[in-house]
């Protein structure tokens, strides 16, 4: 049975988050997908829980760049969808996701960003991503991202960067190439809760001004750890 989409989940110690991930992407649809999970060297049960859903696991090094892209080299479905471990996708994004595969000229989607959190300082970053994503084209990996293969191949794929290979990517892709899809990415406030409300969004500001100046992803990895 050939699947319609490819999902690629890139995972490292996920058991926590991956099996509700799993579920949100196989639930009330009647899309064919073919899951893979690339696991960056886990140390706890994420390999067993992605097994027992019946994902493939493909093992790799660690680097979300290289796990994405060797998750592309399992299936040959004629779209690919990448979505993070710790974020499940909304009731609706199968319909969303076939509007924009039934659309000619569109080659890329993504989700609209929510957090898994009541905090009104989530409402507020969620509000401030849907505002980068409208002037600028640039979600972030966490949103999702749904893409043509031809048009991925042929935008040469995922990097192997140590971080920014999302917004490397997108810019490749190009706004023109973007839609927003009606369905939302529901992501974990893990990080924001552990880093800080205002920390954590001026980290990441800081590292998309560094790599849009021209640093290397390298050296911004070891300056923000």
């Amino acid at each position: 049975m050939t699947a319609d989409i490819d999902v690629v989940i890139p995972a490292l110690n996920a058991a926590r988050s991956l099996a509700r991930t799993l579920d949100s992407l196989t639930s009330g649809h009647d899309l064919k997908l073919a899951i893979s999970v690339c696991d960056g060297g886990s140390h706890d049960a994420t390999a067993t829980i992605a097994r027992q859903a019946g994902a493939i696991v493909v093992e790799t090094e660690a680097g979300r760049g290289r796990q994405l892209a060797a998750g592309t080299t399992v299936g040959s479905a004629p779209w690919l969808l990448f979505v993070h471990a710790d974020t499940r996708l909304s009731a609706g994004w199968a319909a969303a996701s076939r509007q924009l595969m039934a659309r000619p000229g569109r080659k890329a989607g993504y989700f609209r960003l929510r957090f898994d959190s009541a905090d009104p300082r989530a409402r507020r970053i969620e509000r401030l991503a849907a505002w980068r994503c409208r002037t600028f084209g640039l979600p972030y990996g966490d949103q999702g991202l749904l893409i043509e293969r031809a048009f991925y191949q042929r935008l040469g794929g995922f990097r192997a960067l140590p971080l920014m290979e999302d917004v490397d990517l997108v810019r490749r892709i190009g706004r023109r190439n973007l839609s927003a899809l009606d369905a939302e990415a529901i992501t974990s406030v893990e990080r924001y809760e552990r880093d800080g409300w205002i920390a954590r969004p001026m980290r990441n500001l800081s590292c998309l001004t560094l790599y849009f100046a021209g640093l290397s992803p390298t050296v911004i990895r070891r300056l923000y750890g």
